[in-house]
């Protein structure tokens, strides 16, 4: 039921932002298939089974920024099919999109985003084919422009929010968000606003615990300099049980991009803040004030040989608690001809509300090179570490995942690619340490 929903959010999404040429010189798709072998599919301590994996999928990209829509849609599909009747086969998607339409041109717009994907049933498991679940949030609704003298403007909104798993109800809600905000041009570049957010969340199930109602206010700042972008929010936020009992705290976010050369960037994100698992997966819309659809985080569009298809499973713990959220992360970036270089480390805290069990830290480094040998041909390898804790459960998990890729683009709409990854995890859990190794060929048809 959920990959179906999926599919119909993204034909629906972008069969609204399609119009004529547009459409063909903007929507790009490619089709693969995936043959993996792993020796350890299961991710288990003793006893591993191996398994033969055939994994056909499709990928695709539209984007727009016409006068009456903006649009930028980025999803996939897989297929997979165990050889090993340990494992059923499994269908799954995947999808980012925001789609703008401006109803009334700089007065009223109607924006609608959906993000689908792939997540842990319990996030202390391994994620092998047995703990996994497609998720899905969708927010849609309108937006009002309005100015209020010169070099002042603002926005009303109005969205409700469906968050949707396929296995954990204790997930799935309807929300309803309003927001105000006033926007203030400093200069040409930098600006600021002031913002009031109030959010009620209502949980369909009556085990995923007490309602409540979000409240923030903060002012954000923006400036886009040639070489330096700043995106910071400062202010207050509170959470209001229904049932009984609040809870308030500063609400600080930051987004920095600092370009040290014309090779090489540095990106900073960091946040303290009141968040839970739907709003970790949504994020922001990103449709400005006038009307330019800002870029979302793309899903990767050429097939990652290193992790064999596009589809990964995500990190968010599934369920309705609200945590604290403490965390940094920064990338260093440097690109030539023929070199792509990446370096992530990265640290987050969570202190959830309600279900103390999940209270954790997380410390990562990871480290990502692509070479390109000849204008055809590439190769790829990839090193990540992470060091998990949970207080409370005392309970210490040691990950690490590195890989090594080739590539070789033979006609301008195929190419095929061969990869090995090993993971490992140590544990002082019970049966939660293991090792896999896990090898892939690949053959892609792109347009």
């Amino acid at each position: 039921m959920a990959v179906r929903t999926t599919l119909a959010r993204s034909i629906v999404i972008a069969l609204a932002a399609c119009s004529g040429r547009v459409y063909a010189e903007q929507f790009t798709y490619s089709l693969y298939l995936t043959g993996e072998h792993s020796d350890n599919a299961a991710l288990t301590t003793s006893n591993p089974i191996s398994t033969n994996v055939i994994a056909p999928g499709a990928t695709f990209a539209y984007t727009e920024q016409g006068s009456a829509v903006q649009a930028n849609v980025d999803g996939n599909l897989e297929y997979r099919d165990y050889t090993n009747s340990a494992f059923a086969s499994q269908t799954l998607g995947q999808l980012n999109g925001v789609v703008n339409w401006a109803a009334i041109p700089h007065r009223l717009d109607f924006t609608m985003q959906d993000f689908a994907g792939v997540a842990p049933v319990n996030s202390l498991a391994a994620n092998a084919p047995g703990n996994q679940q497609q998720t899905n949030v969708l927010a849609l609704g309108p937006t009002l422009h309005f100015r209020l003298g010169e070099g002042m403007t603002g926005d009303a909104e109005l969205h409700y929010i469906n968050s949707y798993a396929s296995r954990v109800d204790q997930f799935n809600s309807s929300r309803g968000q309003a927001a105000l905000r006033l926007y203030r041009d400093l200069s040409a570049t930098d600006q600021l606003s002031g913002n009031v957010e109030y959010e009620h969340v209502n949980f369909n199930s009556s085990t995923a615990g007490s309602n409540y109602d979000d409240y923030a206010a903060y002012l954000r700042y923006t400036s886009r300099l040639t070489k330096l972008s700043i995106d910071a929010d400062v202010g207050w936020s509170n959470i209001d049980f229904t049932d009984g009992g609040s809870h308030d705290s500063p609400l600080v976010r930051l987004i920095l991009g600092w370009s040290l050369t014309p090779r090489s960037t540095i990106t900073v994100n960091g946040a303290y803040q009141y968040a839970d698992a739907a709003q970790d997966m949504l994020g922001p819309t990103n449709v400005n004030v006038g009307g330019e659809l800002v870029p979302l985080e793309p899903l990767s569009q050429t097939i990652d040989q290193t992790r064999g298809g596009t589809i990964g499973v995500g990190n968010v713990v599934i369920n309705s608690d609200v945590y604290k959220e403490s965390s940094i992360a920064g990338t260093y970036s440097y690109r030539d001809e023929r070199t792509n270089f990446s370096v992530v480390p990265s640290y987050s805290k969570l202190n959830y509300i309600n279900t103390t069990t999940l209270d954790q830290v997380g410390k990562g480094l990871g480290f990502t090179l692509d070479y390109k040998i000849t204008q055809h041909v590439s190769l790829t390898g990839f090193a990540a570490g992470e060091r998990v804790t949970y207080d409370n459960i005392d309970r210490h998990d040691k990950n690490y995942r590195f890989g090594l890729g080739f590539n070789h683009e033979f006609t301008t709409h195929w190419n095929w690619g061969a990869s090995y990854v090993r993971q490992i995890q140590h544990s002082d859990a019970v049966g939660q340490s293991y090792h896999e190794n896990a090898y892939f060929l690949t053959l892609v048809y792109k347009r």
